[in-house]
C-alpha cells in the first residue's frame, strides 16, 4: 500500500486506509443467483447495486474495484494495477493484466546510495516509489470488452460514495490517525488527518477531489492517459521528485494473457500467469501434495501441516529463482507446474524432519 501514498494522496487521486464497517456478528450470507465480495462491505454492495441493475460479472467487478478506491485503496486503488482472472458461462478462459509498470527513467539503481546500500523507505515512500498506474486502464478495459452496461454506469457508485462521503468506523479513525506516511505530505495530512485535527469514529469522510477525478475518469477514461489529467498528474509527481512523465502514462497497455492450467484429484484449475506468480505456484504446490494422502492423516494434523509447509517451502524457493515479468526474461512455466516435477521436489521431503532452506 505505501507504495502508492504520494500518487494517491499528493494527486488528490483517492482515498487512503478506509477500513472495515463496525463489527457485526459473523453469519453466512445466502443468495440465490451471486454473491459479491470484498475486503469492504460498501464496495461489495456496490457490486451489488449493479448486478441488480442488470450488470454481469465484471460489471460488478468494476464497479467493487473503484469503489474500493474510496472506501478502501489499501485493496484496490486508482494509483494502482492488478489482474482480472474471468471464466464465462461457455467455458472461456480471460486473463486480464493491468499491473503498474516502471517509468521509463527507473534503473535499477536507484534506492540505492552511492555506497550501494538500500535508502530506508525509498522505495516505498514518496513520489520516487509509485509505478506507472494501470488500475485505470485495466478496470475500463475489462468493462468495455466484457461488461454490459456503461462505464459511466458502473462508476456511479464510487463517486457517490467519495462525493457524500462514509461513516469511518473506529478502525478507520484509528488507521487515519497513526500512519505515519500520511503526516510527511501536506496534501495527506490535510485530506486524511484533517489538519491535525483527526477524524473520529462514526465521522462522515468525504472527498470531493476525488469524487471529482472518478467524474473525468467516467466521462473520458483516456484523459487519465492521454489528456489534461495524465499531464497534470505527470506534473505534481515530477515536481516532487518522482519519474512518471506523460509519456509513461500514455505508453502504458492493458494485456490479455493465457492463464496457467492444471489438474489436482480431478479438479481443473485455472490460475494467473507471470507476471502473477500466484497460479503456478498454486499448480506446483497441490501437484507436489497430490503424492500424499492428506485425508488419511487429517486435515489440521501435524503431518498435514509439515508436508503442505514442506510443499511451500519448495515452491517458494523456485518462484523466488524463477518467476519474473514475461515482458523482460523466460520463465519457466511449463516445467514448474510438470507433475514430473513435482514428483522430483516430493522425493526431497523428509516425513519426519523440517527441510533447511538455505540447503535446498
Amino acid at each position: 500500500m505505501r507504495i502508492y501514498h504520494s500518487l494517491l494522496i499528493l494527486c488528490s487521486l483517492c482515498a487512503l486506509l478506509g477500513a472495515t464497517l463496525a463489527a457485526a456478528p459473523l453469519r453466512p450470507t445466502h443468495a440465490p443467483h451471486a454473491i459479491v465480495a470484498s475486503v469492504h462491505e460498501l464496495a461489495s454492495r456496490a457490486g451489488v447495486e449493479i448486478m441488480q441493475a442488470g450488470g454481469n460479472a465484471v460489471d460488478a467487478a468494476v464497479a467493487t474495484g473503484f469503489a474500493l478506491a474510496v472506501v478502501h485503496p489499501q485493496a484496490g486503488n486508482i494509483g494502482g494495477g492488478g489482474f482480472l482472472l474471468l471464466r464465462t458461462s461457455t467455458g472461456e478462459t480471460r486473463f486480464i493484466d493491468f499491473r503498474e509498470k516502471a517509468p521509463a527513467a527507473a534503473t535499477e539503481n536507484m534506492y540505492l546510495d552511492a555506497h550501494g546500500n538500500v535508502i530506508e523507505n525509498l522505495s516505498i515512500v514518496g513520489y520516487k516509489s509509485v509505478g506507472v498506474p494501470g488500475s485505470v486502464a485495466g478496470l475500463v478495459y475489462a468493462e468495455r470488452k466484457y461488461g454490459k452496461l456503461s462505464l459511466e454506469k458502473v462508476i456511479a457508485p464510487a463517486i457517490k460514495l467519495a462525493r457524500d462521503g462514509f461513516a469511518l468506523a473506529d478502525d478507520d479513525a484509528r488507521d487515519l490517525k497513526t500512519d505515519e506516511y500520511l503526516v510527511q505530505f501536506p496534501d495527506s495530512r490535510r485530506i486524511f488527518q484533517h489538519d491535525g485535527n483527526f477524524y473520529q469514529p462514526g465521522e462522515i469522510f468525504k472527498q470531493p477531489e476525488l469524487a471529482r477525478t472518478l467524474e473525468r475518469i467516467a466521462k473520458n477514461p483516456d484523459d487519465f492517459y492521454h489528456g489534461a489529467l495524465a499531464r497534470e498528474l505527470a506534473a505534481a509527481i515530477q515536481k516532487n521528485g518522482g519519474l512518471i512523465t506523460a509519456a509513461d502514462l500514455a505508453a502504458y497497455e492493458v494485456k490479455e494473457r493465457e492463464p496457467v492450467r492444471g489438474t489436482y484429484r480431478g479438479y481443473d484449475i485455472i490460475g494467473a500467469p507471470p507476471p502473477s506468480s500466484g497460479g503456478a505456484s498454486l499448480i506446483e504446490i497441490l501437484n507436489i501434495l497430490e503424492g500424499f494422502d492428506l485425508a488419511k492423516s487429517g486435515n489440521r494434523s501435524a503431518q498435514t501441516i509439515h508436508l503442505t509447509s514442506e510443499a511451500f517451502r519448495r515452491v517458494f524457493f523456485d518462484r523466488a529463482d524463477l518467476m519474473g515479468d514475461p515482458d523482460f526474461s523466460k520463465v519457466p512455466v511449463p516445467q514448474l507446474i510438470d507433475k514430473k516435477y513435482a514428483a522430483a521436489w516430493r522425493a526431497s521431503i523428509d516425513a519426519n524432519h523440517a527441510s533447511v532452506s538455505k540447503d535446498l
